[in-house]
């Protein structure tokens, strides 16, 4: 098939530091690549594909200096995909809403992929005005304030099977990684990791718009000692420091749609322990890759029972559900299925535009 995606422009694909969505769509169009398919990447002019990058801004825009205005950056964007529409069998698109007034005018299949939260004001307003745009969810949780939304499946995440190493010890410390904000519960790791006795090491971005709630919150808790601060990782340093700890704590405070780290630390053989908010219950396999629980006490208690877990059967748990090769896969017949029904709709609205022309003309 001849595939477009669609990236969003504030990282490169892949990203160089955080960014989960641009992550997971440097995998999909790999392994799409991989399978046989002709995939042309829409993204930044820094992203690096095995399929055909088209370059619709320089830089990313979080990191790119000077600083762009995004609205400049999404119109380039969008005229590209005009341009070339009709190169492509199928649209895959993970913008969000942005494109929407002009791939359902432009008459070729697409799909969009939700990667963030449905449940802010206003969304319902614009499903009702898109009714018939195809959706997929990525996780059964997130589709549920927009219920009415035309979704066609819920494709999981993956990532490519050798991207991190397992490692089947048992681990010296606590693990956090992501943003350092409310919603991601650094603060109850803090605390989970104090009352279990035992060192967190907090891998992290620090958003500008947080950095008051860091100064004020967190920094007089990093000791250095029993609570370390290690900075926001790459790929490269990602591994090991999942690798090495004796589990992921996931606090969240959040419907997370997915959870990308959840199935990061998997692949490393490291179990998760989260919360019950949002997607955690689709993810983890209870008692098997890790423990779901409902407050801080539960997670102290579930610290403590992390020598029931294999982590062998963790890592197996991850090749079974979250592998690159396993999204792509799910993706692809979902693309067939748009493609061959948008194929019979185009042609019926044809033969009825024909047979209003011949009615008129008589």
């Amino acid at each position: 098939m001849r595939i477009a995606q669609i990236a969003p422009l504030a990282e490169s694909v892949p990203p160089k530091l955080y960014g989960g969505t641009e992550r997971v769509i440097a995998w999909l169009v790999d392994e799409l690549v991989s399978q046989g398919h002709e995939v042309t990447l829409f993204a930044s002019g820094d992203s690096h594909t095995r399929g055909e990058l088209h370059p619709v801004w320089p830089r990313g825009l979080r990191l790119g200096r000077p600083a762009a205005d995004p609205a400049v950056a999404c119109t380039a964007l969008l005229e590209a995909i005009a341009q070339r529409v009709e190169d492509f069998d199928v649209v895959h698109s993970h913008i969000d809403w942005l494109h929407l007034p002009l791939l359902s005018r432009l008459g070729v299949p697409f799909l969009t992929t939700m990667h963030g939260r449905l449940d802010l004001p206003g969304l319902a307003d614009v499903v009702r005005q898109f009714s018939d745009a195809p959706f997929v969810s990525i996780s059964d949780n997130q589709r549920l304030p927009l219920a009415r939304a035309n979704w066609r499946a819920t494709v999981h995440h993956g990532l490519p099977a050798d991207l991190f190493r397992p490692s089947y010890g048992a681990g010296s410390y606590l693990a956090f990684l992501g943003r350092l904000n409310a919603e991601k519960g650094p603060e109850s790791a803090i605390r989970i990791a104090r009352a279990a006795g035992m060192q967190l090491r907090i891998a992290a971005k620090l958003p500008r718009s947080e950095r008051r709630y860091f100064k004020e919150r967190l920094e007089p808790q990093i000791d250095g000692t029993q609570i370390r601060l290690i900075g926001e990782v790459n790929d490269a340093a990602k591994q090991p420091f999942l690798a090495g700890a004796a589990a992921l704590l996931f606090p969240i405070d959040w419907p997370e749609p997915f959870g990308l780290v959840m199935i990061e630390a998997m692949a490393c053989g490291t179990p998760v322990i989260a919360f019950r908010s949002g997607s955690v219950p689709e993810v983890i396999d209870e008692g098997v890759t890790g423990f779901v629980v409902d407050d801080e006490e539960q997670a102290v208690q579930a610290v403590k029972r992390l020598d029931e877990l294999d982590r062998g059967r963790v890592r197996e748990g991850f090749e079974k559900r979250f592998t690159a090769g396993r999204m792509a896969a799910d993706y692809v017949s979902h693309y067939q299925s748009i493609v061959s029904g948008g194929s019979a709709e185009y042609r019926r609205q044809g033969l009825l535009a024909g047979e209003e022309s011949a009615a008129s003309a008589t």
